[in-house]
């Protein structure tokens, strides 16, 4: 469906603010699919990026700064999330001994079982929005998406 007919405008639109509501349309569509997935986990998406950043370092902790450095979302409050996933106890929290000023995050037993479960359903979801593209359109997509993210100052 057109952005102009889900936005329901007859007004021309012209390609670069089509291009901007087109992603921010599709970004809460893929947000909402995602949510989905992990609301009967009591995760949100933030926290789910938290707990992935931590399993891809193989049992090594990491300090707030690496985990906001990789966030999607880079305006996340890191230390509330880390804050929440600690309650869950799907997340352990130590000061670093060699810097006292650091924290050191990593996630639990009960952390990497979750993302077990979750990783299918995960999978599932992606495969469902990139069921509609061949795989060349998916690396073109993938191709402009980067090239239009960066921005000449």
């Amino acid at each position: 469906m057109k952005i102009e007919d889900i936005i329901k405008t007859k007004v021309e639109l012209d390609d670069s603010k089509k291009v901007i509501l087109n992603i921010l349309y599709t970004q809460s569509i893929v947000t909402e699919k995602m949510n989905e997935i992990l609301k009967p986990f009591d995760l949100s998406g933030e926290q789910y990026n938290v707990l992935r950043v931590l399993r891809g370092q193989k049992g090594n902790p990491a300090n707030m700064c690496d985990i906001q450095e990789r966030m999607i979302t880079k305006n996340s409050n890191t230390t509330r999330l880390i804050d929440k996933l600690l309650i869950k106890e799907l997340v352990t929290r130590e000061i670093c001994p060699v810097n006292r000023r650091k924290m050191e995050i990593k996630i639990t037993e009960k952390g990497l079982e979750l993302l077990t479960i979750l990783d299918p359903k995960v999978i599932e979801n992606e495969r469902l929005f990139s069921n509609n593209l061949q795989e060349n359109e998916l690396k073109q997509l993938n191709n402009l998406l980067e090239k239009y993210r960066k921005l000449d100052k």
